[in-house]
């Protein structure tokens, strides 16, 4: 898994597209503050979406496997005035929480557990932490963003103080890919420090998540794509399965 190392400290500049309000409206949607209240939020990063789910009344507490993205979490949780409460471990190694309420692994986040093993361990700790009707919400990339759409690189950006060259090819499993970045970023006397990230992702089937976690004891599962209410298909490019306990 990724550690994100100095790509923590950019990540919120290149993730503002993200749509942290939709996801709490889909939480909220099914698993309100008010009947739902112990949220953890595990891959929280740098705590955006943690401290969104916090405005809305959860108590959150959150988990990730970078320090890096931890210390940029408690920073921004400690400059909001609020108390959200950080733990350093992976996701797959998950451990010291019960009675959790809702559990969500946001933003693709389980991708980063690339054996079949340590996916269903996670799902596993996870449906050990919640209390009995407490519900998991988490996303994926489909298939065909795998295989087909990030494979259409490479891809670049720059917005004048931060610039990337985005590599992908194949990665040594199926449905899986090996990301090379390389990140040029303008420090404060205009010079320009280059840094490189590698991430590997995999995903799998949707029909095998759902049934990982039917063998692991959820009683409901519900899978739909790309934030609209229905089955996906065979286009769809991000994944949203919940899960009752």
């Amino acid at each position: 898994m990724s550690s994100y190392l100095s790509f923590a400290y950019i990540y919120d500049e290149l993730m503002t597209d993200l749509p942290y309000d939709e996801y709490v409206e889909w939480v909220m949607l099914h698993a309100p503050a008010g009947r739902y209240p112990a949220l953890l939020d595990i891959g929280c990063g740098t705590g955006t979406l943690a401290l969104k789910f916090d405005e809305v009344g959860y108590n959150v507490s959150g988990v990730d496997v970078s320090e890096d993205m931890l210390t940029m979490a408690n920073a921004r949780t400690e400059a909001a005035g609020k108390s959200i409460s950080y733990f350093a471990m992976s996701m797959e190694e998950l451990e010291g929480f019960e009675e959790i309420d809702v559990a969500v692994i946001p933003v693709d986040s389980i991708n980063y557990v690339t054996e079949e093993k340590a996916v269903y361990e996670t799902l596993s700790r996870v449906y050990g932490a919640l209390r009995d009707g407490g519900q998991l919400f988490f996303d994926v990339h489909s298939l065909c963003k795998m295989d087909e759409i990030f494979l259409n690189g490479p891809f670049t950006y720059d917005d004048g103080h931060v610039t990337y060259i985005w590599h992908t090819e194949p990665g040594k499993y199926e449905h899986s890919v090996y990301h090379q970045l390389c990140f040029f970023v303008e420090g404060q006397d205009g010079l320009y420090e280059r840094f490189d990230e590698e991430h590997f992702q995999r995903t799998f089937a949707p029909e095998q998540y759902a049934q990982w976690l039917k063998d692991i004891g959820f009683t409901e599962v519900h899978v739909t794509a790309d934030w609209l209410p229905e089955a996906p298909n065979e286009e769809s490019e991000r994944i949203f399965i919940r899960a009752v306990k």
